[in-house]
C-alpha cells in the first residue's frame, strides 16, 4: 500500500507540471501496484472492529524444582463454587468479564461471516436425514432402536417386542425430557435381565457428573430413588433387583468406588463393594456377553485389574481375578466355560489367551493366538462357533474371522487405501452372524450382516446424505512422510477431484496421545470444506496405535516430541508433494489435539496460515503439577509426573503455554468450555491471553468460550453444528472464500 501511496504523489506532481510528460510505462505500473495491494490485503487483518482483549497480568510464582515460573494469568482459574454461585465475586466477575469480551471479539471480527454461517449450517443440516433410524439389534427377546424425527434434537429410544412387525414402545424421549436446559445429556442406557426397569444416566451441567434414573416399563414412571455423582451407566445382576455402579471423587472426578444398589431402595444405604485407592487407577463395571459373571475393571494408563462375581448372586463378594501387575494390559471377557483375555503379557502388540473359569491366575493362561511384530490385536467378540478378530497394521484396521471347531481363518476385504472397519452391536453369543461397520474418507458409513459360516455378506444400512452424494467425484490416498529421525508416518487424505496442484487449501487434523487412533472416517459435514476446495488429511503421528503398540510408546513420555516432529514432517511432505503450500495450510486438534497445535505452532509457525484449536491441554506443567484437577493422576503414565525431575524438565521443553515466544503465529481459532471436566477452560484462556501478549503479528487470534458446555461441546442433534459452521467460516474466510 505505500508504493501506490508514493506513486499517487508522483504522478500527481507528474500531471501538474506536465501531464503529458507521464510515460504510459508508469500508468501501467500504477495500476498494478494498485492490484497487487488491493489483492494482498487479508480481509481477516483489515476487518477489525475493535481493541484485542487485553488481560490483566497479575504475577503468580509457581515454583518446583528449584525453578520459577511466573504465570501472569493464573488469576483466571475459578472453582466450580465459584462458577455455580449466584453472586458472584470479585475475581469471578473479572474472569466472566474476560472470557464474554474474547466472546465479543470473536464474534465482532467474524460477524462480515454470518452468511456465510448461516448458509454453510443450512448446508450441513441439510446433508442429514432428519426422520431417520438406527438399524434395529436384537437383545433378550426385544429389538432395540433409535429414531430421529424431523426438526427435533435429540434421539427417541425405543424397542418393540419379538417382531419388528410389532407395536413401539418408546423407553425415552429425550426431546421432551430435555425442554428447558441448555444442555442434556442421555448416557448408559441399560435394561434388566427380566425387561422391566430401564436405568440411565443424566448430566445436565456438561461435567460428566452423571445421576443415575430407573424406569419401571410397565408402569411408565420414574423411581424415586437418584443416584448423584456417578459414571452413568449401571451393569444389572440376573436377579433384575441388584445394579452395581461406579461413584466419582466429588473434587477429581476419578471413578474409584463401585456400588450395590437395590432397586427402589435409598441410595443413601447402597454398600461399596469396591474401592479403588490407587489415585492413577479408575474403576469401571460391566457384564461379560454370556451374562454369566459381573466385572469390575480397575485400570490406569499401563495396567488392568479384575474381580469377578457370578450375575446371578449379585450379595457374594467379588474375587480377585489375577494379581495386579504393573504394565500388565489386558481386557477379560467370557464366553461357554471360559475367560479370555487380550493381553501383553510378552506379547507388545498383545495377544489372546484363554483360561478356565476357576483357575485365574495369570500362569494359569493358556495361548490361542499368539503375538506378532507386524499387527496389533486390539479386541475380540465372542459367538458359541466363532470369534471376530480386530486388528490394527500398516494403519489400517482389518477383521479376522476364526471357526472355533477348525481353527480356519479369513479376513474381510474392503479394497480402498485407507478406511476405518469395526464390530458394531453383537448382543447375541450363540450366532454365526457378525455385524460390523464399515466407512473411510468418501465411504458414508455402513452397517453389515455377514454369515461366518457362509460368508454371506448383506448391507443393512448406508448412511444416506440428503440432497445427492456422487462418491466418484471424490478420492482418497495414503501418503507417507519422513520424520527426522527417518520414521516414516502414514497420511490419509481426501479431496474432491481436480484440486489445485500447490495451491489446494488443505486442512490437516491429527492427534497423537493415549494411545488413541484417529481412523480415517466419512464425514458429510466436511464435504462444505471439499466442495469448496479444500484438501482433508490425517497425521497419524505417534502417540496413537496406528502402527502397532510401539507407535503409542514412542509418542509418551519421554518421546512425547516425537508426536510434534511427526507432525511437523506431515505438513511438510504435504507441501513438498503439491497438496498446498504454507499460505494455504491449516492444522486442527483437540484436547490431546490441541496441545500438538499449541507446540507446532511454537514450532514452526511457518508452515500454517491457520489453526484450530479445540479445548486444548496447553498448560501442561502447570495442570500436572495440580492433583486436585480431575483426572491429574491418571495421567502420569501418559505424560510424566513433574514432580519428578527429570519429567519437570523434559515436559518444559514442550509445554505449549511455556515456550510462547516473541514471534509471528498463524491466524488461530481457540475454544473452549466453561464447564470442561477435562481440559479446564482456564488453560486455553491463559494461553491465547499470553500469545497475544507476546506475538509479534497482525494474525487473527480468538478464543471461543462456550459458556454453558463442557468438553464435549453442546448437546442436539443440529445444534452442534452451529459452533462447526463458525469454525468453517474462519477457514474459508482465511482463504477469500466467502460464498
Amino acid at each position: 500500500m505505500q508504493q501506490v501511496i508514493v506513486a499517487f504523489f508522483i504522478y500527481r506532481h507528474y500531471y501538474t507540471v506536465s501531464p503529458s510528460s507521464i510515460p504510459l510505462s508508469f500508468h501501467i505500473r500504477l495500476i498494478g501496484f494498485i492490484i497487487v495491494a488491493i489483492t494482498s490485503c487479508k480481509p481477516s487483518v483489515e476487518k477489525k472492529t475493535q481493541p484485542e482483549p487485553i488481560a490483566e497480568k497479575i504475577p503468580f510464582v509457581i515454583m518446583e524444582h528449584e525453578h520459577k515460573r511466573i504465570d501472569l494469568y493464573y488469576w483466571m482459574r475459578l472453582s466450580e463454587e465459584q462458577k455455580a454461585a449466584e453472586q458472584k465475586d470479585e475475581q469471578t466477575e473479572k474472569v466472566f468479564q474476560y472470557l464474554e469480551k474474547e466472546n465479543a471479539y470473536l464474534k465482532g471480527h467474524l460477524q462480515h461471516t454470518e452468511a456465510l454461517q448461516k448458509k454453510l449450517y443450512s448446508e450441513i443440516i441439510g446433508r442429514i436425514k432428519q426422520k431417520d433410524e438406527s438399524v434395529p439389534y436384537k437383545d433378550n427377546g426385544y429389538w432395540y432402536y433409535v429414531r430421529y424425527e424431523e426438526g427435533q434434537e435429540y434421539p427417541i429410544y425405543c424397542r418393540k417386542k419379538e417382531h419388528l412387525g410389532n407395536g413401539e414402545e418408546i423407553l425415552l424421549n429425550v426431546n421432551q425430557m430435555a425442554e428447558g436446559h441448555d444442555y442434556y445429556q442421555v448416557s448408559g442406557i441399560s435394561v434388566s435381565e427380566d425387561n422391566r426397569f430401564l436405568a440411565f444416566g443424566l448430566d445436565t451441567v456438561s461435567r460428566r457428573q452423571y445421576d443415575i434414573y430407573f424406569k419401571d416399563l410397565v408402569t411408565g414412571n420414574l423411581l424415586s430413588s437418584i443416584i448423584a455423582l456417578t459414571e452413568g451407566d449401571v451393569t444389572w445382576a440376573n436377579d433384575n433387583q441388584h445394579v452395581f455402579y461406579c461413584k466419582k471423587d466429588e473434587t477429581t472426578l476419578r471413578s474409584d468406588r463401585v456400588f450395590r444398589h437395590r432397586v427402589g431402595s435409598d441410595p443413601t444405604t447402597d454398600q461399596i463393594v469396591f474401592h479403588e485407592k490407587d489415585e492413577t487407577f479408575s474403576v469401571g463395571v460391566y457384564k461379560t456377553k454370556s451374562k454369566k459373571f459381573l466385572v469390575i475393571a480397575s485400570g490406569s494408563t499401563l495396567s488392568n485389574y479384575y474381580k469377578v462375581l457370578e450375575a446371578d448372586k449379585p450379595i457374594d463378594s467379588f474375587r480377585e481375578f489375577s494379581p495386579r501387575e504393573r504394565g500388565h494390559e489386558y481386557s477379560l471377557e467370557h464366553g461357554g466355560s471360559s475367560f479370555f483375555m487380550v493381553s501383553n503379557w510378552q506379547a507388545k502388540n498383545f495377544r489372546l489367551m484363554e483360561t478356565s473359569e476357576s483357575k485365574t491366575d495369570k500362569y494359569d493362561w493358556k495361548e490361542r493366538i499368539p503375538h506378532r511384530n507386524d499387527v496389533l490385536l486390539e479386541g475380540i467378540e465372542l459367538f458359541k462357533e466363532y470369534i471376530a478378530l480386530s486388528e490394527r497394521s500398516n494403519a489400517n484396521t482389518h477383521m479376522r474371522l476364526i471357526d472355533w471347531k477348525t481353527g480356519d481363518s479369513h479376513y474381510l476385504d474392503f479394497g480402498e487405501p485407507a478406511y476405518t472397519v469395526y464390530p458394531s452391536a453383537n448382543m447375541e453369543y450363540d450366532s454365526e452372524v457378525i455385524r460390523y461397520g464399515y466407512t473411510s474418507l468418501k465411504t458414508p458409513k455402513s452397517t453389515f450382516d455377514y454369515n461366518m459360516r457362509t460368508k454371506e455378506k448383506t448391507l443393512l444400512k448406508q448412511q444416506e446424505v440428503v440432497g445427492g452424494y456422487e462418491i466418484e467425484q471424490y478420492e482418497t490416498k495414503r501418503e507417507w512422510a519422513k520424520d527426522k529421525d527417518g520414521t516414516l508416518v502414514p497420511i490419509s487424505i481426501v479431496s474432491k477431484k481436480g484440486s489445485s496442484e500447490g495451491k489446494s487449501p488443505l486442512l490437516l487434523y491429527a492427534y497423537g496421545s493415549y494411545g488413541i487412533s484417529m481412523d480415517p472416517t466419512f464425514s458429510s459435514t466436511r464435504l462444505s470444506l471439499l466442495d469448496r476446495g479444500f484438501v482433508f488429511a490425517i497425521a497419524h503421528i505417534r502417540g496413537g496405535q496406528e502402527m502397532g503398540r510401539h507407535w503409542y510408546e514412542s509418542g509418551r513420555m519421554f518421546q512425547k516430541m516425537n508426536t510434534f516432529t511427526d507432525y511437523i514432517a506431515c505438513a511438510e511432505h504435504l507441501i513438498e508433494q503439491k497438496y498446498t503450500s504454507p499460505s494455504h495450510l491449516y492444522g486442527q486438534g483437540g484436547s490431546a489435539g490441541g496441545l500438538l497445535m499449541g507446540a507446532v505452532v511454537n514450532m514452526r509457525p511457518d508452515l500454517f496460515h491457520g489453526i484450530i484449536a479445540q479445548v486444548p491441554f496447553v498448560d501442561v506443567v502447570s495442570t500436572m503439577l495440580d492433583e486436585s484437577i480431575p483426572l491429574t493422576t491418571g495421567e502420569f503414565d501418559e505424560w510424566g509426573n513433574p514432580k519428578n525431575k527429570d519429567s519437570y524438565e523434559y515436559m518444559l521443553t514442550y509445554s505449549p503455554y511455556d515456550n510462547i515466544k516473541p514471534q509471528a503465529y498463524p491466524n488461530m481459532l481457540v475454544t473452549t468450555g466453561l464447564h470442561d471436566s477435562q481440559v479446564q477452560y482456564w488453560e486455553p484462556a491463559k494461553w491465547v491471553a499470553k500469545i497475544r501478549e507476546l506475538k509479534t503479528d497482525d494474525n487473527l487470534l480468538l478464543l471461543r468460550t462456550n459458556m454453558e458446555t463442557g468438553h464435549g461441546g453442546t448437546t442436539g442433534r443440529f445444534k452442534v453444528y452451529q459452533e462447526v459452521a463458525e469454525e468453517y467460516a474462519f477457514l474459508l474466510d482465511l482463504e477469500g472464500k466467502t460464498e
